[in-house]
C-alpha cells in the first residue's frame, strides 16, 4: 500500500472530490481525519470506511478551528503527514456585481483557512517530513466570467502554495496543487437544471469527457502523498483532460 501508516487530514472530504480523495486514501492504507460542514455526510462516510476514518465538523472560516483540526488528527492518530485543502464555498457573478459577502464566503473558506491549516500543520509536517496538496481551479487560470472571487481565491492559493515551496522545502516540505475538472454534485446539479449545457461541458477538453473524482482525481492525490512525489514542488498538475496545457 502506497499510504501505509500514513495520517492525513482532508477538509471538504465528506463528499465530491473530497470523499474520493478519502476513500482512496484509506484504501492505500492511510489513516485520515476528515473535516466537513455536513455532518450527515460525515457520519455516513465514517460509517463507511470505519476506524481508519475520523470525522470532525468544523467551520474552516473560524480561524481558531484550524489548529483545532491540526490536533484533533494528531490526537487521533499520533502524528500528521498529509494536509489536503479541499473545501471551498462560493458564489458566481459578473464582476461588477461581486459583493463584499461573496468576497468574503470564497476567501473566508477558500483561502484564508488554507493559509492557517498550513501555518498550524507545519511543525508535524516538518516532522514527518510531509506533504501538502492544494486545490487551484482552471477559472483562476482562464479568468472565467462571472467567477471573480472564486477565481482570485484559487490564484491566491497558488502564490501561497508556491511560497510555501520555496520555504518549506528546507524543513522536507513539499508543497503541490492539483487543478481538475470533475464530475461531482455541483456539476450534476448544473446539468440537471441546464441539460442544454452538459456536451459543452464535455466539450471543453480534448477527451471529451468530465473526470471521475474516484478514477481521474483521487489517484493523483494519492501520487502526490506517497514517496513517489518527494522530488516535485510548487507545481499545479492538471488533472483537467487536457483543457489548460500550462507551459
Amino acid at each position: 500500500m502506497r499510504l501505509e501508516g500514513k495520517v492525513a487530514i482532508v477538509t471538504g472530504g465528506a463528499k465530491g472530490i473530497g470523499r474520493a480523495i478519502t476513500t482512496a486514501y484509506v484504501g492505500q492504507g492511510a489513516r485520515v481525519l476528515v473535516v466537513d460542514v455536513d455532518e450527515a455526510a460525515g457520519a455516513t462516510l465514517a460509517a463507511d470506511l470505519g476506524e481508519a476514518v475520523t470525522f470532525l465538523a468544523a467551520d474552516l472560516s473560524v480561524e481558531a478551528n484550524a489548529s483545532r483540526i491540526v490536533e484533533a488528527a494528531v490526537a487521533a492518530y499520533g502524528r500528521l503527514d498529509v494536509l489536503v485543502n479541499n473545501a471551498h464555498a462560493s458564489r458566481q457573478a459578473p464582476l461588477l456585481e461581486t459583493t463584499p459577502e461573496m468576497w468574503e464566503l470564497s476567501l473566508g473558506t477558500g483561502f484564508w483557512p488554507v493559509f492557517w491549516l498550513m501555518r498550524e500543520a507545519h511543525p508535524h509536517l516538518k516532522e514527518s517530513r510531509g506533504t501538502i496538496i492544494n486545490f487551484a481551479s482552471g477559472a483562476g487560470l482562464r479568468g472565467n466570467p462571472t467567477q471573480g472571487a472564486y477565481a482570485a481565491a484559487k490564484e491566491a492559493v497558488r502564490g501561497i502554495s508556491r511560497v510555501a515551496a520555496n520555504e518549506w522545502a528546507r524543513d522536507g516540505i513539499n508543497v503541490n496543487l492539483i487543478s481538475p475538472l470533475a464530475r461531482t454534485e455541483g456539476v450534476d446539479a448544473f446539468i440537471a437544471a441546464h441539460p442544454e449545457q452538459e456536451e459543452a461541458l464535455n466539450n471543453t477538453n480534448p477527451m471529451r469527457r468530465l473526470g471521475d473524482p474516484y478514477d481521474d482525481i483521487a489517484p493523483v492525490a494519492v501520487f502526490l502523498a506517497s514517496g513517489d512525489a518527494d522530488y516535485m514542488t510548487g507545481q499545479t498538475l492538471m488533472v483537467d483532460g487536457g483543457a489548460i496545457m500550462l507551459r
